[in-house]
């Protein structure tokens, strides 16, 4: 394993605008993580963590300090090249799942390999592939309309998932769904971090959510504010170390 962390940030900062109506989102952040961590990043409305987010999700630039992935200055990349890091490294889960209305889950999942010009056989594949590990096996044909909160957003971690990224970004993933589904949901991200070793980086408000995480960030005012490792982390249960089941009809 490399002595380098995954991920660092130094010193970064972020300023929308200019004199009287600039704010200073990042005032000086500094953040490491290392390969296969599970990271809650939590703080008040304004404290900086979704720009913190965006940030270490290639969406957006400091204005001052280093962001490095994997060794390489983030910060001095072009735009093509920041995307192609998304897409190579990166994959994404929204609260809004996002999915596409008229299109089926194994098509919705499929996309990101599709901007990557991978053949159609290679698609389907990695689509199933991916489909089943978050327990959707044979829902593939079913479009968003047909599946429940849970499984719309199981199908976008499949989505996110496809193109085995090193670094899931995760930003409220639980924020539309009922407790039940949201438990299920926190065990499937613990899943894909311990047993498929996909670092996890999550925004939630929730403290349970929260809790399956290996470590709890917290921002205030634009600063880290508080690091700490969460010793008992949620995930360890024995559920949340099972495979995890088929997804079964919800009720409404």
């Amino acid at each position: 394993m490399s002595d380098t962390p995954l991920i660092q940030l130094k010193g970064v900062t972020k300023v929308y605008g200019q004199d009287a109506t600039a704010l200073q989102a990042l005032k000086g952040v500094d953040l490491s993580i290392e390969a296969g961590d599970f990271v809650a990043i939590m703080g008040p409305s304004g404290s900086g963590k979704s720009t913190a987010m965006n940030t270490l999700g290639c969406l957006d630039t400091p204005t001052t300090g280093e962001y490095l992935f994997n060794g390489v200055h983030v910060e001095a990349l072009s735009r093509d090249q920041r995307a192609l890091l998304r897409r190579r490294f990166l994959g994404f889960v929204f609260q809004g799942f996002n999915l596409l209305a008229r299109t089926s889950a194994q098509e919705n999942v499929e996309l990101p390999l599709l901007y990557r010009g991978e053949s159609a056989k290679t698609r389907h594949a990695a689509a199933a592939k991916a489909l089943a590990s978050v327990g959707l096996a044979g829902w593939e044909h079913h479009t968003p309309a047909e599946l429940s909160g849970g499984q719309q957003q199981r199908v976008a971690i499949a989505r996110a998932i496809v193109t085995e990224p090193a670094v899931l970004l995760a930003d409220e993933p639980t924020g539309n769904l009922d407790t039940q589904r949201s438990r299920e949901i926190m065990e499937l991200l613990w899943g894909l971090n311990v047993e498929h070793g996909i670092t996890v980086l999550m925004v939630t408000h929730e403290a349970d959510m929260a809790a399956y995480a290996k470590r709890i960030v917290h921002f205030v005012d634009g600063v880290v504010d508080n690091d700490t490792r969460n010793p008992h982390p949620a995930g360890l249960h024995e559920a949340a170390l099972a495979p995890v089941a088929p997804a079964k009809p919800e009720t409404a």
